[in-house]
């Protein structure tokens, strides 16, 4: 534990410095220290050593700054040089993006993706160009935001002003194919190209944050139904090991009306990423014809990748939804898992000796989540158009202890909260999101714009789902220690109940083709088929029906609904209740 270089293996003697005196000083894991003359700014980008491993300057002390590596630090020894970019860590962004996989830095991985290189005109290097078309013409005068072009792609692009850019258009590429690194517009001077070049800790400037009232639909009962999110709100998926996160963000990620999906993959399982990555390439887009895979953005940082990279990825994320989110696109930045880029965190700063915090995480973990969760928003841009980030991310807390810092914090910063359950997951009820653990403060909002879009009663079919579940819940505690034949008739249809709403209303197999999806008619009628039926229950108790009469009656046609019933099929849930009420009554002594 001595030595503060952690490659002992011998190296090259080594080389002198640039010239300049920047050397570096010190190597332990990912912090590095260079001798800093005085011309190094926070945040910059420096390249250590022969091998040129990036880095960014994260603390400034006298002439020494500390520098936060990207990249496995074997090798590099005090002596080498290091070079200061001048410029913070940034990433290119373009329409190549889409697609692709990438890792923490934007750097595409071996075989999956192409690196977009700016300043250099012509194709990507795979050879790939998009077709353009102008809006403008030369001589418009134009300012940040405005639309330059249309690109062609399978999801409608923009090229738009950058937000540091404005003034006349002097020169404008005519209609045609065109690669990421040709100047299709030239402003006030200034080329721009498709691939454009942003600061990832620098969130791109808006006009005016939005009310987030527009529904995201997921297709996932559970959270449509009782939690559900807004378009540029927040979500945090905290669950113990095996309760289905990732499952449910693939869902998620499959499944929800976004334009644009960005999935990082922040230190997790190489496995879970290739899984991720290959049914992405297999699933076809119901809402292009194409793949899904031509619309979402794979960051992926797994376990065995340079740890500090993973505290990059997740701005590295949502600097890309923005840049979606700019060409007036909603983007949904699934990370997974926020607890594994904490624990960077962490690591980085007990070699930085900062005085830890709770766990051992650094003071600042609290700010540093506040200010990931914030990039999240509906917006208007500077060109007068709108968009949105929505930003679910997973926690993994250790033992599923849900006051640990990571969860804590995050729970104070978003605006929904799905709690996977242990017990849920165990009893092999997915997704385990608990209704008792959960909560959306969307919710109030979104009941309003569900009833513009011509569903008045969802705020009140959400109202009596929500309180029959509680209502069982309540009651399970009892059954277990007098039996439910002990219970009153009433409370006795209050578990069937519960057991109906779990079984045939927020169950849902993500391995079913019909089931995996469900549209929010389907999720209507399949709430209103179950409570129309308990209602019947307890018509017939309180006309002094005996409970065993009625918890007798097969309930099976109502269970099997969601499964006999297509993604967007309604008719068949209204048969199935048709059929259960039709048993009811003959029931009736």
């Amino acid at each position: 534990m001595g030595s503060a270089v952690t490659d002992r293996r011998p190296v090259a003697p080594a080389p002198p410095g640039d010239g300049a005196g920047r050397r570096i000083l010190r190597v332990a894991g990912p912090l590095v220290e260079m001798e800093c003359p005085g011309s190094v700014a926070m945040h910059d980008l420096v390249l250590l050593g022969t091998a040129r491993i990036p880095g960014e300057v994260v603390a400034i002390r006298g002439d020494t700054a500390t520098v936060q590596a990207y990249e496995y630090t074997g090798g590099l020894a005090p002596g080498h040089p290091a070079e200061p970019q001048g410029r913070p860590l940034s990433v290119l962004l373009g329409p190549g993006l889409l697609g692709g996989v990438f890792d923490g830095l934007l750097r595409p991985l071996s075989g999956a993706g192409d690196l977009l290189v700016t300043g250099v005109p012509g194709a990507a290097p795979d050879g790939r160009v998009w077709a353009f078309t102008p809006s403008v013409t030369e001589g418009a005068r134009v300012a940040p935001g405005d639309v330059l072009g249309e690109i062609g792609a399978r999801v409608p692009l923009r090229l738009v002003v950058p937000p540091d850019c404005s003034g006349e258009v002097t020169r404008i590429a005519t209609p045609g194919e065109h690669g990421p690194g040709t100047a299709l517009a030239v402003v006030d001077g200034r080329e721009v190209r498709m691939a454009q070049r942003w600061p990832v800790r620098r969130p791109r400037p808006v006009a005016e944050r939005l009310p987030a009232d527009v529904p995201l639909h997921t297709g996932q009962r559970a959270v449509d139904l009782l939690f559900p999110v807004a378009r540029g709100s927040t979500v945090a998926v905290p669950g113990g090991f095996g309760t289905g996160k990732t499952m449910l963000l693939q869902q998620i990620a499959k499944w929800c009306d976004a334009d644009v999906i960005v999935y990082v993959g922040c230190g997790e399982r190489g496995n879970e990423m290739a899984d991720v990555i290959a049914e992405l390439s297999a699933l076809a887009d119901p809402r292009t014809g194409g793949r899904l895979a031509e619309r979402t953005v794979t960051i992926a940082n797994t376990s065995n990748m340079p740890m500090m990279a993973r505290e990059a990825s997740v701005h590295t994320g949502a600097t890309v939804a923005e840049y979606f989110r700019d060409m007036g696109l909603d983007v949904v930045v699934i990370a997974d898992s926020t607890s594994r880029w904490a624990e960077a965190l962490r690591e980085f700063a007990s070699r930085m000796g900062e005085l830890p915090a709770e766990e051992g995480y650094p003071a600042g973990l609290a700010s540093q989540l506040a200010a990931f969760y914030e990039r999240a928003a509906a917006v208007r841009t500077p060109g007068g158009v709108t968009g949105s980030v929505t930003v679910i991310g997973a926690v993994s807390p250790p033992g599923g202890d849900r006051t640990e810092p990571v969860t804590a914090h995050t729970e104070r910063f978003v605006r929904c909260l799905w709690s996977l359950d242990r017990d849920l997951a165990y009893a092999r009820h997915y997704p385990a999101v608990s209704w008792v653990d959960s909560f959306s403060r969307d919710t109030p909002m979104l009941a309003a714009a569900y009833a513009r879009g011509g569903d008045p009663e969802w705020a009140a079919r959400r109202g009596r789902v929500t309180s029959l579940l509680a209502e069982a819940d309540r009651l399970a505690g009892l059954v277990e220690l007098v039996g439910v034949t002990a219970l009153p008739p009433r409370e006795r249809i209050s578990v069937l109940a519960g057991r109906l709403l779990r079984e045939a209303v927020v169950q849902q197999s993500a391995l079913s083709p019909r089931d995996a999806y469900s549209t929010p008619e389907k999720t209507a009628a399949l709430a209103e088929a179950v409570l129309t039926v308990i209602d019947r229950c307890r018509e017939l108790v309180d006309r002094g029906v005996g409970a065993d009469a009625v918890e007798e009656v097969d309930f099976t046609p109502l269970l099997r609904a969601r499964e006999s019933a297509g993604p967007a099929e309604t008719l068949p849930v209204a048969a199935a209740r048709d059929t259960v009420l039709t048993r009811l009554g003959e029931a009736v002594p």
